[in-house]
């Protein structure tokens, strides 16, 4: 039944099914190498010593560049976010104030902050690649091949 401490089979009245028995779906395949998002950093091939990549004057730049436009971001969304609840409870009447039809000031910035969150995620996504091309570069530069040699 057991081989190496893993069961193999379910005991008798067990419904618990068995991964990798005859009624997985899926099975594991244990002859097949486990992908890299499930890989423990020893089975990482690709690895890289951190030392070696923070001590690059490239790494020290995507950090920075990164900072400079994470932290004025998170800032603003909060800033943003936080807003309306501040406004409603201590400017009840200028959030009152109608704009279109029973439309109010209030339901209008509500509806901004959907908008707002979209374009930051934009925005993101488009310095992302900035910071991605970084990281290749950081990784070309270092030469890093297969056993994290060089």
């Amino acid at each position: 039944m057991a081989q190496g401490g893993v069961r193999l089979e379910p005991e008798p009245g067990d419904l618990t099914t068995v991964s990798g028995g005859p009624g997985d779906i899926a099975p594991l395949g244990r002859d097949l190498p486990k992908p890299a998002h499930e890989q423990t950093a020893a089975e990482d091939v690709n690895a890289a010593t951190w030392d070696q990549v923070a001590a690059t004057d490239e790494f020290r730049a995507l950090v920075a560049a990164k900072i400079r436009f994470i932290l004025p971001a998170t800032i603003f969304f909060l800033v943003y976010y936080m807003a309306l609840p501040l406004l409603v409870g201590y400017a009840p009447d200028l959030m009152k104030t109608q704009v279109i039809g029973e439309i109010n000031l209030a339901y209008l910035f509500a509806l901004s902050q959907f908008l707002m969150t979209f374009i930051l995620a934009y925005l993101y996504l488009r310095k992302a690649n900035q910071f991605d091309a970084m990281a290749q570069n950081i990784i070309a530069k270092l030469g890093i091949k297969k056993g994290g040699t060089k």
